[in-house]
């Protein structure tokens, strides 16, 4: 069951209009599929960040963020922006950035966006790409897991990134969640978008897991849910502090 509550509140943008794919996109999804299988080759000889560099490095953008042709994962980013709420955010984190897509979408609302990702090579692309946002730093890092000594955020988003741990344990889910409940400032928010399809296939009762493994992850507060086109996307605020 999904809840939006935007009367709660302002956007931070406005919500795209007929948000859906054209045919173009299904060349997007085959095109994030492949990639997806060349990743989970890569991975049994190499490890995650390894993998994901040599990814990078053999495919201009491979999983077609930046390529005009497709437009659902700009809309997807578009929306996203309609989800959180219009209040100043200082400093926020965007996770598993890539070559940066939605970290330079967030930028414009933040004084200091920081974008990290486990892969040095699309962390380089996304420094060579981000060039005209001087309030953006990307740093190679993996931000699930580490303690951190950066300042609290006001904002952290978690997307399309938890589905690449493997395993995604229940233990490791709620140390997850902890650690960057740890990370936001008092009142910080969380938001955690991932894969979302018909509701009872594998992919779907995954993100539902993940989904209510940070709903009950002590700290947490409920914002906001709500379900699009081909995903889940839950906003969550620090109330533990």
């Amino acid at each position: 069951m999904t809840h939006d509550h935007l009367g709660k509140f302002l956007p931070l943008a406005k919500a795209p209009i007929n948000f859906f794919m054209t045919v173009r996109d299904i060349a997007f999804w085959i095109r994030c599929a492949r990639a997806d299988s060349r990743l989970d080759a890569l991975r049994l000889s190499l490890g995650s960040a390894a993998a994901f560099d040599e990814l990078y490095a053999g495919v201009n953008d491979p999983f077609g963020a930046e390529l005009p042709q497709y437009r659902y994962q700009r809309r997807k980013y578009d929306s996203l922006l309609s989800m959180l709420p219009q209040q100043p955010y200082p400093r926020v984190l965007d996770i598993g950035c890539g070559l940066g897509s939605l970290t330079r979408k967030l930028a414009p609302f933040a004084q200091h966006t920081l974008g990290s990702d486990i892969s040095a090579a699309a962390i380089e692309q996304a420094r060579k790409l981000s060039k005209a946002h001087p309030n953006i730093v990307y740093s190679q890092q993996d931000m699930l897991d580490e303690g951190t000594q950066e300042s609290p955020f006001d904002l952290i988003v978690l997307a399309d990134t938890l589905y690449y741990i493997d395993p995604l344990t229940p233990a490791r889910l709620k140390c997850i969640a902890r650690n960057l409940c740890t990370k936001l400032a008092p009142g910080g928010l969380l938001l955690l978008v991932n894969h979302y399809f018909f509701g009872i296939d594998k992919a779907s009762r995954g993100t539902r897991a993940i989904h209510d493994s940070f709903l009950s992850s002590p700290g947490f507060g409920h914002v906001a849910e709500y379900r699009r086109a081909f995903f889940l996307a839950t906003l969550l605020r620090r109330t533990d502090a």
